[in-house]
């Protein structure tokens, strides 16, 4: 279920390991010749990986998970929590993704594991969906999307995201990089010229990869409960001091992405959403969209946080800071099946874009320059290894 509980809370990276929520889990196989795994803190990456395991075994021909989405998303407090993204080094053209017949190819021990652990976690629902070679060969739905009307979790339920967002946004900025509207070594001042002078020598890239200095939001600035315009949001971005000068280190900032939503709407003429809409979703077929309150959603899961062990409903957010390019998304386990299968192709960006955006980025300055940052981020993707494979994940 999703959650749009206060984005202070939400983005917060150590809330990856808070208290046990509903899921929405993609598990996506490739060749063993480019096989990992990956585990991390918190409930659902515990459960992520039992499944890992089992899955090697039941599904013939796959011995390790090459790509995989963990998405929690009703932590206490919490938008979006606990995620994980995994991708190989290699990229090659995935065939579409299309259903396969389930059954004796995927072992029952998945949904005994799963209803054993949403019991022992507390998790309302949960949404799977596991792909072999670009087949969905397992996609099922686990416990109820509402509470209140006990409204069961299907393949179609739809989860908010948090900040695997972002990964879309530095799509969208690396597009029109490709197109030749933005430079990665453009000063942010040449499309917000009245930016103040400690903005002088942030960079595109510095953005996009959480070296520009510029404080979080969510250090307690920002009114949750406030509808903002964009040049508000902008005003405020502008008014935070600078945490350190611009590429000499790495703290991740909601507040830039924030800006590069902006930036593609100044140098786009489109809102960010509907740019992402026309130029990725419609293309892909994905129904992923930007939240919204007023509008009628089918299947629209609903958002808790535990207190005291018990669930309550989510905490309000104002709706113009449920749209915001730093992760306001909704989507389902499907449609990140589809958008996997697109980033093995260049249907969407040339190799070498998909190639900047999955390194690690330097320093561009101070007495680490040109080494790796220590957020070991690319544009929207951090970059590890796992086993002595390359994983591309965010969460």
């Amino acid at each position: 279920m999703n959650e749009r509980s206060e984005k202070c809370a939400a983005r917060e990276r150590e809330m990856r390991a808070s208290v046990p929520s509903p899921i929405l889990l993609g598990v996506l196989w490739r060749d063993s010749s480019r096989a990992f795994l990956r585990a991390r803190r918190g409930p659902a990456v515990a459960l992520f990986a039992a499944l890992a395991v089992m899955l090697t075994g039941a599904l013939p021909h796959a011995s390790a998970i090459t790509h995989a989405q963990v998405r929690s998303s009703a932590n206490a407090n919490s938008r979006a929590a606990s995620a994980m993204e995994v991708r190989s080094q290699a990229q090659q053209p995935s065939p579409e993704i299309r259903p396969a017949p389930q059954g004796a190819t995927v072992s029952n021990a998945v949904d005994q594991y799963i209803a054993e652990q949403m019991h022992e976690q507390r998790i309302p629902g949960l949404s799977l969906a596991v792909a072999l070679d670009g087949r969905i060969v397992k996609q099922k739905g686990y416990g109820f999307a509402n509470l209140e009307d006990r409204t069961p979790v299907t393949p179609d339920t739809i989860f908010e995201s948090g900040s695997i967002g972002k990964q879309f946004t530095a799509t969208a900025v690396m597009m029109l990089v490709e197109e030749g509207k933005i430079g990665l070594e453009d000063k942010i001042t040449k499309y917000f010229p009245d930016a103040p002078s400690t903005w002088n020598d942030i960079t595109i890239r510095e953005l996009l990869s959480h070296q520009s200095g510029i404080a979080n939001y969510t250090n307690g600035t920002m009114d949750f409960r406030k509808d903002y315009t964009e040049d508000e949001l902008l005003k405020l971005a502008e008014g935070l001091p600078l945490d350190f000068p611009p590429g000499t280190d790495w703290n991740y900032s909601n507040t830039g992405y924030v800006v590069l939503g902006i930036l593609i709407h100044k140098v786009s003429g489109e809102f960010y959403g509907d740019f992402l809409h026309e130029r990725i979703f419609a293309p892909l077929g994905m129904k992923t969209r930007i939240i919204s309150e007023s509008d009628i959603i089918p299947n629209r899961s609903a958002g808790y946080k535990l207190v005291r062990g018990q669930w309550k409903n989510q905490d309000w957010v104002s709706p113009s800071l449920n749209t915001t390019a730093d992760g306001s998304l909704y989507f389902t386990t499907g449609d990140l099946a589809k958008w996997d299968a697109a980033l093995y192709t260049t249907k969407l960006l040339k190799q070498s874009s998909l190639d900047e955006m999955w390194t690690v980025q330097k320093y561009q300055a101070g007495p680490n320059k040109g080494k790796p940052n220590k957020g070991h981020y690319g544009f929207g993707w951090e970059i590890n290894e796992m086993n002595g494979h390359r994983l591309i994940e965010h969460g």
